[in-house]
């Protein structure tokens, strides 16, 4: 795929980021993040793959501005980003959802947080459970939906604030297989209908094949990026991937590196 023509001007970049944790007890600190580079264009879909305690979800919070980083910059659209914007939605492993709210409410939760009026929300809320495959669960509350439900939920409220980047953090990583594959696909499915710039956080490297753009590669702690791996299948993405020799060779490639330390 020629991502010069599929995405647009770079949007994302980190520019020499390095980004430290105090050490427990007393401890000396623990470097997560040592120089990191990247670029991301408009409406590409970038996965981050790495190895357990690498940075990755750390990466994904410098961009969302939830933690800044120790040394060098990290810019949207040519401007240093000084904390979370409107611009910016993250999806989380865990749901993160509001217990104590229907499906419709969660849905709605940020645009009510934004000031939009109480009809345009339920109108857009609405619109998107059905576009996730949720209709008929408007009204149920987290705790009564399946773990794949809850994150179609969770999928659902990001795209509720139509925002410009969206940032995933093992969003399927706690679904079983099935589940994991069929929200692979309609997530898609809705990329493929409105393309948004995604960075997508995943063990998987099928995940990262199926899904991504280019795979950023992450080395064991402190991470750094080893390589940036472009992903030659077209799009939209072929749901029989798991038979496309191009897919088998590439996978064996990421593992190949990855084993490699």
């Amino acid at each position: 795929m020629d991502l010069a023509n599929s995405c647009g001007e770079p949007m994302i970049e980190l520019i020499g980021c390095c980004k430290s944790f105090p050490g427990q007890n007393g401890r000396k600190t623990v470097a997560v993040l040592d120089a990191i580079d990247l670029t991301i264009s408009d409406r590409e879909l970038v996965c981050i793959l790495g190895p357990s305690g690498c940075g990755k979800t750390t990466l994904l919070k410098l961009m969302a501005g939830l933690l800044r980083p120790e040394r060098g910059e990290v810019c949207i659209d040519g401007r240093p980003v000084q904390g979370p914007g409107g611009d910016r939605a993250m999806v989380f492993q865990n749901f993160a959802l509001l217990p104590w709210a229907d499906v419709l409410t969660n849905v709605a939760f940020g645009l009510e947080l934004r000031g939009v009026t109480k009809q345009e929300r339920a109108e857009r809320a609405r619109a998107l459970v059905r576009e996730v495959g949720l209709e008929g669960f408007e009204q149920h509350y987290p705790h009564q939906l399946s773990g794949g439900m809850q994150q179609r939920v969770g999928l659902a409220r990001a795209l509720a604030v139509d925002p410009r980047i969206l940032l995933m953090d093992e969003p399927f990583g706690a679904l079983d297989a099935q589940t994991r594959r069929q929200l692979q696909e309609e997530f898609l499915r809705l990329h493929d209908i409105a393309p948004k710039t995604v960075v997508f956080v995943t063990h998987s490297m099928s995940e990262s094949v199926r899904l991504g753009d280019r795979i950023v590669l992450l080395t064991s702690r402190p991470g750094r990026i080893r390589e940036i791996v472009p992903v030659p299948l077209p799009r939209p993405r072929s749901p029989d991937l798991e038979t496309d020799p191009t897919q088998t060779a590439l996978k064996e490639y990421l593992w190949q590196r990855l084993r490699a330390g």
